[in-house]
């Protein structure tokens, strides 16, 4: 599957869906990216249930921003709409592939239970 290209426009439908999308958050510029971009499209290729996405911060500045990216690549996993990992840096093949396994194991009925108890917490304190 090759990745999609994200936008304001399709950022929503792409990312707040059910399912996993990997999002790489690059620039032509960055040498870096440029090394991890054939990770990224190699693993796009073997892992075809993944959604594979990438945002040109250049071009995409306003989705850069709203989510803090300050230093690219930045590699973000997101699960049924929720965000599980963000780290930058470029990864190696390996490391990568170890990355989209643990993604897949990450049990999301325990991520909803915490990010429930943190609304929770967040809405009390706002009551106080």
């Amino acid at each position: 599957m090759a990745t999609v290209e994200l936008t304001t426009e399709n950022f929503d439908d792409v990312v707040g869906g059910p399912g996993t999308v990997f999002v790489d958050f690059w620039a032509s510029w960055c040498g870096p990216c440029r090394q991890f971009g054939p990770v990224f499209e190699e693993a796009s290729e073997r892992h075809t249930d993944i959604t594979f996405a990438k945002v040109d911060t250049e071009d995409q500045t306003e989705l850069a921003q709203a989510f803090g990216i300050s230093s690219i690549p930045t590699v973000m996993a997101v699960r049924d709409g929720v965000v599980v990992y963000a780290q930058p840096g470029a990864l190696p093949g390996p490391a990568f592939e170890d990355l989209i396994g643990k993604v897949r194991d990450v049990d999301m009925e325990k991520v909803r239970e915490a990010v429930a108890q943190q609304q929770a917490e967040q809405a009390a304190q706002q009551g106080d």
